[in-house]
């Protein structure tokens, strides 16, 4: 099923970003309809064409990836929300982390800090909520910094291709001069703008896909925390007091040199 919504949100946005590309393709030129096949417009826009296209695919991939990641149903399964509950109504803590381990989500993730903290007291269990939260939201927030990345570049670059081609045009029309015609020079003009036109093609999705995925985001992460709060608010931490839940291995121990002089003295003894 994840595969299927996978290669269809892939073709409709490959669609959505190639299409105009297909316009541009048959455009008219020289006041004749001349028609051109989009790996025509791709070699003319030149060689930061190639930057573009892995420009246009890390934005496919980015979108269909932060929208499967900020899924509020892949990020706080139902599964595993009714799974905690069941064992905290139970009194089985030690369970639920043992479950929480098996399942990769980030609530899972989540539940698994409060879990390990709650022996320490509520103000530890909560701010290992909310750290494990926050380091969530950072990670996907960072992928979704890409598209902005993407849209910030792929006009400067676009740009940067159409000034290259300008640059070989009028060069051109320095040493032949008008004999080829105004409408010859209007036609390398016109192909050196399909970089610019690119790149604006590849910048205005990623910026919409930017702020989109963005609040997306802030809601799925907001539904977490709200979530998992939910869960420990009546923990009775005053029985949970020094337990080790987690039941992890601890790589913390006495100093060597305490433990020296204890067993000198159970020697002297």
């Amino acid at each position: 099923m994840k595969s299927t919504i996978r290669q269809v949100a892939c073709t409709a946005i490959t669609a959505l970003l190639l299409f105009p590309m297909t316009a541009l393709a048959s455009a008219p030129k020289g006041g004749s309809v001349q028609k051109r096949t989009l790996l025509d417009t791709y070699h003319e826009g030149g060689w930061v064409m190639h930057f573009l296209l892995v420009f246009s695919v890390a934005m496919v991939w980015l979108i269909i990836d932060i929208w499967l990641r900020t899924n509020s149903k892949k990020m706080t399964p139902v599964d595993d929300v009714t799974t905690v509950q069941g064992l905290f109504r139970s009194g089985d803590y030690v369970g639920a982390y043992q479950a929480m381990k098996t399942s990769f989500s980030p609530f899972a993730e989540v539940m698994r800090a409060g879990l390990g903290s709650v022996g320490y007291g509520k103000e530890a269990t909560e701010e290992a909520v909310y750290a494990t939260v926050e380091k969530i939201n950072s990670t996907l927030q960072t992928r979704i910094n890409y598209l902005s990345v993407i849209g910030v570049c792929a006009p400067m670059v676009g740009l940067l291709g159409t000034v290259g081609g300008m640059k070989g045009a009028f060069g051109s029309l320095g040493t032949t001069g008008l004999s080829g015609g105004v409408g010859e020079l209007a036609g390398h003009i016109g192909e050196v703008l399909v970089a610019t036109a690119a790149g604006l093609l590849v910048a205005i999705p990623a910026f919409m896909a930017f702020y989109f995925l963005r609040n997306k985001l802030q809601g799925a992460v907001h539904h977490l925390h709200e979530e998992t709060e939910r869960i420990f608010r009546n923990a009775p931490y005053e029985y949970l007091k020094d337990a080790d839940v987690g039941q992890e291995e601890t790589y913390a121990a006495l100093p060597n040199w305490v433990q020296g002089s204890e067993g000198a003295q159970i020697s002297e003894v």
